[in-house]
This record gives C-alpha cells, structure tokens and sequence, in this order.
C-alpha cells in the first residue's frame, strides 16, 4: 500500500454550527480516538481527502500532519458520512493505529470476467470482513468468473485474501452463483401459482350461483 501522508488542523469549535462553517470553509469535520488517547477534533482538507478515498478506497491509512503536533500520526479512515442527497461527505471519524497492528476491515468484492453464455451472475456478498495488517489492507477483492459454468459457487473460503490475513465472514458464505438464464420462453410460461388461481377463483364463484338459483 502506498503511503498517503494529509496535513491537517486541530478544531477548536463544535456542533453542528461549527461544522457547517468548516464545510463551508472547504474542510471536513472529522474526530481520531483510539489505543485509548483522548478524540482529537480535525479538520480535513476536502478536495485532497476525496482524492484519498477515490485513489486508495475507504479502508485508506493516513499518515496525517496535525498542525501544533512535532509527530505524525498513522491513522485508519473507519468511517465516512456522507449527505443522502448532496452526496458531500459530512463527517470522518479516524482509527489511531499503530505500526505492526491488525485492524478489522470489510473489504469490497469485485467480480470480473464473463462466466459461459445463457448464464446469470447472482452476487450475495459485496464485501468480505478480515482481519489484516493495518499497512497492508487491499483496496478490494478480485474473484474471476471467466467461463464459469451453470452450477458455479464461489463461497467466501474461495477467495483470496492476502497472506497474514484472517477472514472473518463466514467460509460457507455464498459470494456469488452462476444459475442458467431465464429464456423468453421460461418467462411466458404461467408460474404454478397463476394456473391456480382461476381455478380457485372459480370454485369461489360456485356457491355464489348456487345461491342465486335458490
């Protein structure tokens, strides 16, 4: 992983005012706590830090300079908000690490390749959880399904995780099926439910007449 160093400030200023005013001011609120240190409030500069995120993923190690600080400060992006509508990130909390540790992260899952034709690509897990070395934490996971087969399951046990790394997702969890495609003709035919259901419309009815008949 490649080393992502960002200058940052300490702020002085807090709620949700104070936020607005560091949004405002190109910067992003965000908060650094962990191994027990007291939260330290930052700002970070937003242009650059959504290049981070862009270039390295939301797992990104920070090497971060705060301003007033003699040394820098290793640093886990643990967590991003971001607005529902205006999609801007509104607040990063960042996990204090330490050379050497692991750290628990949920890493993305990325199917490439194109399985065998007349086939359909089920994905059930988009990320896999792992518990990796916090300075060699991959961006994602790659799992091919070129010329797979109808039948094909890939479970999260299949996929490789790097060396030193430990899954924590379940090994029997389905990732991804390759199941046959649905033919135009498949989609036409009436399910076993919808030929049911006239004929149960219609013993509905019979009472109805016998009624009237009376």
């Amino acid at each position: 992983m490649d080393e992502v160093r960002l200058s940052v400030e300490q702020r002085s200023e807090f709620g949700k005012g104070a936020a607005r005013r560091t949004r405002r001011a190109g910067k992003i609120p965000a908060v650094l706590y962990g191994h027990g240190s007291d939260p330290k409030h930052l700002s970070l500069p937003a242009v650059e830090f959504a290049r981070v995120i862009r270039d390295h993923g939301r797992n990104s190690v920070i090497t971060l300079k705060v301003d007033g600080d003699r040394k820098s400060q290793l640093a886990l992006t643990k967590t991003i908000t971001v607005h529902p509508l205006k999609n801007y990130i509104e607040h990063v909390d960042l996990l204090l690490l330490k050379r050497g540790e692991k750290v628990t992260v949920d890493i993305p899952v990325v199917l490439t390749g194109d399985p065998v034709s007349g086939t359909l690509v089920n994905q059930d897990h988009d990320v896999l959880s792992v518990e990796v070395d916090a300075l060699h934490i991959p961006e994602q996971f790659e799992v091919s399904l070129e010329g797979a087969e109808i039948g094909t399951h890939i479970h999260a046990a299949d996929v490789e995780i790097p060396e030193g790394a430990t899954l924590l997702t379940d090994g029997e969890a389905l990732v991804a099926a390759v199941n046959e495609a649905p033919t135009a003709e498949s989609l036409e035919e009436p399910t076993e439910e919808e030929e049911e259901a006239p004929a149960e419309e219609a013993a509905a009815e019979e009472p109805a007449e016998e009624e009237s008949s009376e």
